[in-house]
């Protein structure tokens, strides 16, 4: 099996990059992290490929020497939020689509037509998308975008198999700068490991911790002014 992933210089990405690779896949590891792609390189299985997600350019000339895939794993984006609403950053808000939403977009013109036919497509979104939460218009926008996509590429990809993933808090580099609670927050590792299950079960949708992510989708039946009232609490 050949398993190309994206963002896999560090947290998840990296977890899946090794651990695949421990299961026999060639593993094309993808990412901007020139020193942190060569440590990669020397696993067993692991080949490691520099590219910009948001550079349609840079992906296909980076691609251009692998001819299939059995399995493409979308995972890289970034996080910033809004902590001024009234005052709103379009500058932050346009780095945030750019980096977790346009650049899947480029990733699938440069990738999916080398998936085999029953290849898989796995998109990473987030669990943001069951509800709105504060100072998340940036990023929770993106990865709505996300989910919206990879479930239409699910109803028009007649030969490849979707997968999209809705994790909640997960222990990285990315999230350590968040400056609030992260409940149920599991790491990297167990993050991959929940990821590999199902994806390898070729589930429809992948979400986890369990707990946390059913109790966000019993929320998500609230009437959304109720859950308002909620969310407004959060912030204070």
């Amino acid at each position: 099996m050949v398993t190309l992933i994206t963002g896999a210089t560090s947290g998840i990405g990296e977890q899946l990059a090794i651990k695949y690779a421990q299961m026999g896949d060639t593993v094309i590891a993808c990412g901007r992290n020139t020193e942190k792609l060569a440590e990669l390189s020397k696993h067993n299985n692991i080949e490691s490929c520099k590219f910009d997600a948001t550079s349609l350019k840079d992906i296909k000339e980076a691609t251009i020497g692998y001819p299939h895939f059995d399995r493409v794993i979308l995972n890289a984006g970034n996080c910033e939020y809004i902590d001024d609403a009234k005052n709103f950053d379009s500058a932050l808000f346009e780095r945030v689509i750019n980096a977790n939403l346009l650049s899947v977009g480029y990733c699938l013109e440069a990738l999916l037509p080398k998936v085999k036919s029953g290849g898989q497509l796995v998109i990473v979104s987030s669990s943001v998308t069951y509800l709105p939460l504060p100072r998340s218009e940036a990023y929770g926008a993106s990865k709505a975008g996300v989910s919206y996509l990879a479930k239409s590429l699910a109803v028009d990809l007649m030969d490849v198999d979707v997968t999209l993933v809705h994790p909640g808090f997960v222990k990285t580099p990315l999230t350590e700068k968040n400056d609030f609670p992260m409940p149920m927050a599991v790491t990297a590792e167990e993050a991959a490991d929940y990821m590999i299950k199902g994806i390898n079960k070729r589930r429809k949708e992948v979400h986890f911790p369990y707990r946390f992510t059913l109790i966000l989708k019993a929320l998500r039946i609230l009437p959304l002014p109720l859950w308002l009232k909620i969310a407004k609490g959060l912030t204070r």
